[in-house]
């Protein structure tokens, strides 16, 4: 008989708590990982797709910051787990569940605040992932990892080049892959032993098995001078004190023959423009239509998209783009551009490397270049965005790298003012 996968004596614990500031406007009325990615699908939509692709059927999901819009979005796009057949996806709240003066402090005290629901699942494993990362990856490969390693944790490596690490937490290991040291964004990153022009950085994804991890989570609660934090607190002491493994995001990493290995953190205004304008690109470094390892979402049942009108400089065309479903583009040229669901643009507009969220509308004679537009947002007829960069910056937020983010307080402030 076939040997079991481990994912099956596992469970997911997804930490979606965290604002993601960096985001700046588009995190003011949701939490980073319930931000909208790649024309139908949000955030945390591929850590979810991970597991359970993994073969992982128990999911919780921790959150905090804002997550009305996180909860709705898995309550419609991930109903199907079913309890009959040993299925669950829980979501955990901050409902000081341990203290009525706490929410959760901290990454590990997200985790111990529902030790009773954990336990309740009865599994053997628990792989504690971020949900704010776009990235496919087979879970499966890494548990094995650390069931034969006889880890007391195994951590989610990215190999980056040696320099680029003194923005990541980096670990430093000998030849046989056991972490020595967990460096917090250090000047002079430790190589790699058979690779020392790069270093490890640290996915933010841990296995444990639940019997070791519960005791240390009690510990660690009473422990008046830890900050609770998986990266600050649990993680060194076990570096220090067991035995840390080191698993390379290479090998399990689902992708394409010949394709790099694709993890992004889209924390950041520029970050997240250029992710999604990359998926407009010939062949793409992310494939999302990939069958055999599919992001699951909510989908909406809205008609196909509608390209209308055929005259000079009142075509609707897209070229180099990615155009989702309910979308009517009226008369309008867009050009290297991702358009999410129920995007309606209007005649004499031209979109140039935009990305424009769910629900954005598009007045006549508009001209936008280099941005990201909020869902909901109504660009009234006329407005030019991406010309002028000091006329921009009056009303709207311009990132360092120049990319316009435009959200409707924004234009209301703006209209208010003219």
């Amino acid at each position: 008989m076939a040997e079991k996968r481990l994912t099956r004596r596992a469970m997911a614990f997804v930490l979606a708590g965290g604002r993601g500031s960096r985001l700046r406007e588009l995190t003011d009325r949701r939490v980073k990982p319930a931000v909208h990615f790649g024309g139908k699908t949000r955030i945390i939509d591929f850590a979810l797709s991970n597991a359970m692709n993994s073969g992982i059927r128990k999911i919780a999901i921790a959150t905090q910051y804002k997550a009305h819009s996180l909860i709705r979005h898995v309550q419609r796009g991930w109903n199907f787990f079913r309890a009959e057949r040993n299925e669950f996806m829980d979501i955990l709240p901050a409902s000081q569940r341990v203290s009525e003066e706490h929410w959760y402090r901290g990454t590990a005290d997200a985790v111990t605040q529902n030790i009773d629901i954990v336990d309740s699942y009865d599994v053997d494993y628990i792989i504690i992932l971020a949900g704010d990362h776009i990235y496919k990856m087979d879970y499966e490969v890494m548990l094995r990892q650390h069931v034969e390693s006889g880890a007391d944790v195994t951590i989610g490596c990215l190999t980056v080049p040696r320099m680029e690490a003194t923005a990541f937490g980096v670990m430093a290991v000998d030849g046989t892959g056991r972490i020595t040291s967990f460096l917090e964004k250090p000047a002079d990153p430790p190589g790699i032993p058979d690779d020392p022009d790069s270093a490890l950085a640290s996915m933010g994804i841990y296995v444990f098995s639940w019997p070791f991890l519960r005791d240390l989570l009690e510990q660690d609660a009473e422990d008046p001078n830890s900050s609770h934090d998986f990266g600050h607190d649990l993680i060194p002491a076990i570096v220090k004190n067991g035995k840390a493994m080191a698993h390379r995001f290479d090998v399990s990493c689902v992708r394409d023959p010949g394709a790099p290995a694709y993890w992004k953190d889209v924390g950041t205004v520029d970050a997240f423009w250029q992710a999604n304008i990359d998926l407009t690109n010939f062949t793409p470094e992310l494939n999302l239509w990939d069958r055999d390892w599919p992001i699951w979402t909510y989908s909406e049942s809205v008609p196909p998209a509608k390209f209308i009108h055929d005259e000079k400089d009142r075509r609707g065309v897209a070229v180099s783009s990615m155009v989702s479903g309910g979308c009517i583009i009226s008369g309008t040229e867009i050009r290297n551009s991702l358009l999410f669901t129920q995007v309606h643009t209007n005649s004499y507009a031209c979109l140039d490397h935009v990305v424009a969220l769910p629900y954005v509308t598009v007045n006549r004679h508009a001209r936008l270049t280099r941005a990201v537009i909020d869902r909901g947002v109504v660009i009234p007829e006329g407005l030019v965005v991406g010309e002028d960069p000091q006329e921009d910056a009056r009303w709207f937020r311009v990132s360092d790298g120049g990319i316009t983010l435009i959200t409707q307080d924004m234009l209301d402030r703006r209209a208010a003012s003219l």
